[in-house]
This record gives C-alpha cells, sequence and structure tokens, in this order.
C-alpha cells in the first residue's frame, strides 16, 4: 500500500514540476495606407499685392522746389485735378524777360520795314542806290525772324510756367506720393503715381525653377482680409526677364470674373498644375525602403477577412519627391502598404490589421 502512494506522490510531484507550453506570439501591429492612384497634382503658393493693371507715374515737366503738394496716398483725383505746384517765381520772371525781348523785336522789326518800304519809293526817282534797297530788305526779314523767334521763347516760356502745375493725367488713386513741399525736384523725376481702379491684378513673383511650369497651371487666390472668398485667376503676363537682384520673374495674373480688389492688398496665389504624365500613387516618405538596391515598399497581404496578414518587398517605381511624400506606381490600387517600422519587416511576417486599415482597401478594392 505504501509502494502504491509513492508512485502517485511521484507522479504528482513531475507534473507540478514539468514547464507550461509558451503562449503563441502577438501578431506585430502595423499602420498601413490604402494605395490609390490619380493625375498627381503639385501645388506652390506665393504671396503677392493687388495692383492696377495701368499705373502711371506723374511728373513735373520742369524742375524747382514744391511748394504744394495736395493730394496723399489713396486719394481719388480726376483728370485734370491739381497733384503739386513748384515755387514759379523764377518761371514768372522769365516769362516776363520773354515778353519784353518780343516788344523790343517786334518793334525793331515794325522799324525796319517802315524803312525798307521808304526807301523803295525813293528808288523810283534814283535818290538811292540798289545797295541800300537791298540793305534795308534784308534789315526787314532779319528783324522780322527775330520778331518770330521771341514770339516763340515767349510761348515756351508761358509753357515751363504752365508746367509749373502738376495735373493728373488720369482718372484713379494716388498710389505713391513721393514729394514732399520743399523737396527740390529735377525735371521728369516721378511725384506721385496713380492707378485706374476698373482693371485689378495680383502681382507675384516667380523663381526660376517655376519658370517653365508657371504658365501650364491652374490659379486661385484670396486676400488677407477675406481669407473664406476664394477666387480663380488667368495668367496675363510673365515677364521674360529676370530682376537683377532678386533673379525672380514678374507674374500678373488677373481674375477669372472681373472683381473690385483693393488695391494694396496682401494676396496669397495657389498654383496648381500636373506632376507627372501618367496616374501615379502617393504614400509617406516613411514607407520607403530599399531591395537589391531599387526603392520598394512592404505590402501587406491580407489572408481573407482575418485582421491579419503577411508581408511581402514589392519593387515600386519612383516618379517624385515631395516634402514628406512619395510618388510611385507598381502595386496594384487598394494594396495596404506599410507606412511605419520598415526596418522591422521581413519576408512573410504575419502582421495585424487595424480595422479601419481593412475598411479602406475594401472601398479600394471595390472601385
Amino acid at each position: 500500500m505504501k509502494t502504491t502512494h509513492a508512485v502517485v506522490l511521484s507522479a504528482l510531484v513531475t507534473l507540478g514540476c514539468a514547464p507550461d507550453k509558451p503562449p503563441a506570439e502577438a501578431l506585430r501591429m502595423v499602420r498601413t495606407v490604402a494605395l490609390t492612384y490619380d493625375k498627381a497634382r503639385e501645388a506652390n503658393r506665393y504671396f503677392g499685392t493687388v495692383r492696377a493693371r495701368y499705373e502711371v507715374d506723374q511728373a513735373f515737366r520742369v524742375g524747382g522746389k514744391i511748394a504744394q503738394r495736395k493730394v496723399d496716398v489713396g486719394d481719388s483725383v480726376r483728370e485734370g485735378d491739381v497733384l503739386a505746384v513748384l515755387d514759379d517765381v523764377d518761371y514768372r520772371l522769365a516769362e516776363e524777360a520773354a515778353r519784353q525781348q518780343l516788344i523790343a523785336s517786334t518793334a525793331q522789326a515794325r522799324q525796319a520795314e517802315s524803312d525798307r518800304k521808304r526807301l523803295e519809293a525813293l528808288k523810283v526817282d534814283g535818290s538811292v542806290s540798289e545797295a541800300d534797297e537791298e540793305q534795308a530788305q534784308t534789315r526787314a526779314q532779319q528783324t522780322r525772324a527775330a520778331a518770330e523767334a521771341d514770339q516763340r521763347k515767349l510761348e515756351l516760356a508761358r509753357n515751363k510756367l504752365k508746367y509749373t502745375v502738376l495735373r493728373a493725367s488720369r482718372t484713379g488713386v494716388v498710389t505713391v506720393a513721393r514729394a514732399e513741399v520743399g523737396q527740390v525736384v529735377a525735371e521728369g523725376q516721378p511725384a506721385v503715381s496713380i492707378a485706374t481702379q476698373g482693371e485689378p491684378e495680383i502681382v507675384v513673383d516667380v523663381p526660376e525653377d517655376h519658370f517653365a511650369s508657371f504658365k501650364d497651371a491652374q490659379y486661385k487666390a484670396w486676400l488677407a482680409t477675406a481669407p473664406g472668398e476664394i477666387f480663380e485667376l488667368s495668367l496675363r503676363e510673365l515677364s521674360l526677364q529676370a530682376a537683377a537682384q532678386t533673379r525672380t520673374y514678374r507674374a500678373r495674373l488677373k481674375p477669372l470674373t472681373p472683381r473690385p480688389l483693393p488695391l494694396g492688398q496682401t494676396a496669397t496665389v495657389v498654383v496648381e498644375r500636373s506632376a507627372a504624365d501618367t496616374a501615379v500613387g502617393v504614400v509617406p516618405a516613411s514607407a520607403i525602403t530599399q531591395a537589391k538596391g531599387q526603392p520598394a515598399v512592404w505590402v501587406v497581404r491580407r489572408a481573407g477577412t482575418e485582421p491579419a496578414g503577411t508581408v511581402d518587398l514589392v519593387q515600386v517605381s519612383v516618379h517624385a519627391y515631395r516634402n514628406d511624400e512619395v510618388l510611385l506606381s507598381g502595386p496594384p490600387a487598394g494594396a495596404l502598404i506599410v507606412t511605419a517600422g520598415v526596418q522591422k519587416m521581413a519576408p512573410g511576417l504575419r502582421v495585424a490589421l487595424p480595422k479601419s486599415a481593412q475598411r479602406e482597401a475594401g472601398r479600394q478594392a471595390a472601385r
């Protein structure tokens, strides 16, 4: 009997000391994205300023010291309105001197003509010689020509006096006022700029590396004061010569549908263009790895409807790189691409899929 109890006790001790069976290893959870194909587009953002299509610098046609400036930036003016006035004392003196000179030359011309007629009458009875008559005619012609020249000088002096008043050449709004009272300006130096409000444009500077593709794009913009009002633009002009300092090209865009835009406002312009001729997929840059020196991605092969699958390494063709994305092609649409932890993957490794990844893959496959 004792022997029987000893055998039973030994068996129990043996069972109690046996190691437990190791639990099944948990599947690695992966983050994925369902691959979709479409015409890839790139977007660039530029900051510009609203300006008038027609903006003209107004300048005095004579030089002098500014005595008055009658407009400020933002003022609306009509054609012919006075913008600024020069000190005209010297020009008035010049006009008066030209008038007096004309009076003197006119009197000389009248006297010379009278002498010519008198000598012509005396020539009939032989009192004067032909040489005296010719001299009288020459004198009359010279004084008459001098009087006409002085008449033109008086007109020029009057014009210069008139030019001391700067008037608006068109109706618009003052955008720049470069001259101040007391400042001495040269002839032709811009003093005021006037812009026509009828055709506003947005002006941006385009970098050299965007110049070639800027024309073949779509444009939209919004103002800093109204970020929710987005409107489309069309390219009116793109300069063919880069600015010397910035090496950028000036582009002028106008609203596709005419609309008023406040001059001087800051605008944001978004330019969208095709990045590739064929349909490509977009994945995070973290999904890219290598296979035999070529770019590749890890694709999860699902096992039926189970929330799991195995990973395979698939080579891809890379079309372009963006900030944190890659444009590629190769795997079929709807393929689940591993986007994180690619360095820990191995061919045939079983991984767990979140439910959101399964639903997204199902929708892409249905398309």
